[in-house]
């Protein structure tokens, strides 16, 4: 995607317009509507040990403004496999055991429509105190594994989309009140989809993080404690040239566990940036500067 038609997309769903520039003259127009998006991986097959962010490349800013976000992942299932297979065949070979769409075109279209125009639900007593119990419950999630480290499983846009999905549930109803049970099928919602793309592989932990800002807070703190390794390491050997791999070795003794060298290789191009130390990528060789300090 374009860096034009993210900004498009960005203005669209933050502020509910489109700007729109002719002949020197720029507009700005509402654009009050639902967006429906679909994305394939960029190495056209899912690496379940990426991010959602790393996998698509979407920038988190967009991504984490939608309200659902459901992996559909190509796994074998014998049966969704013939069901598929069966249908392909039928584009082209006309048999009797033809599916009927359950609900005509047509009258789909009109359902929707008078819904929009017509259908304007409020949150009754029972709704917000189900909405309000379940966000404080999705914010609970992320305190309750690790080690006493603090992970966001919810944030106030999770709680503003909860809030539309219920307000949705009861507009296909034709109902103008949103009751508890619109509520609790949104947060369901909500579970199965948007946090399960949430879901950090590292740890199996749910930390909205990997979609608000496209890194978890096992990340985080991995590069934290990677540049905090290398700065104790570096204080010691001011003035000296050293071989990555041994910086490599070095560090894994000092974190007690094994580092992956492109993480490492990440934060030495960070720690040159700030003139603490001189990398040459091409020898893996690293000159520790002399003003270096370890905090």
């Amino acid at each position: 995607m374009s860096d034009t038609t993210r900004s498009v997309l960005h203005e669209a769903m933050e502020q509910q317009t489109v700007s729109i520039a002719k002949a020197g003259i720029i507009a700005s127009l509402n654009a009050r509507t639902s967006i429906l998006a679909s994305a394939n991986p960029t190495e056209s097959r899912y690496n379940p040990s990426m991010s959602v962010v790393e996998n698509i490349k979407l920038p988190p800013t967009l991504l984490s403004r939608f309200d659902l976000i459901y992996l559909i992942l190509d796994a074998p299932n014998q049966d969704h496999d013939r069901r598929l297979a069966q249908h392909l065949v039928g584009l082209y070979y006309e048999t009797p055991n033809v599916v009927e769409p359950p609900l005509d075109q047509d009258v789909l279209r009109d359902y929707v429509e008078y819904a929009r125009d017509h259908i304007h639900p409020e949150l009754s007593e029972y709704a917000t105190k189900a909405l309000i119990d379940s966000y404080l419950n999705m914010r609970k999630m992320g305190n309750t594994s690790g080690n006493g480290t603090r992970t966001i499983s919810a944030t106030p846009r999770q709680l503003e989309s909860l809030i539309r999905l219920s307000e949705a549930l009861a507009k296909m109803r034709y109902s103008d009140m949103v009751t508890a049970a619109d509520a609790k099928e949104a947060v369901r919602l909500m579970r199965v989809a948007t946090q399960a793309a949430a879901t950090d592989p590292r740890t199996g932990r749910i930390d909205m993080d990997m979609i608000t800002t496209g890194r978890s807070s096992a990340d985080r703190e991995l590069e934290e404690s990677i540049e905090n390794g290398l700065k104790e390491l570096f204080a010691a050997r001011r003035g000296t040239r050293m071989a990555v791999r041994d910086i490599a070795s070095q560090l894994s003794e000092i974190l007690n566990n094994a580092v992956e060298q492109s993480d490492i290789m990440e934060a030495l191009g960070q720690m040159e940036s700030n003139w603490v130390i001189q990398f040459n990528e091409r020898a893996q060789t690293v000159f520790v500067r002399a003003g270096v300090v370890s905090n």
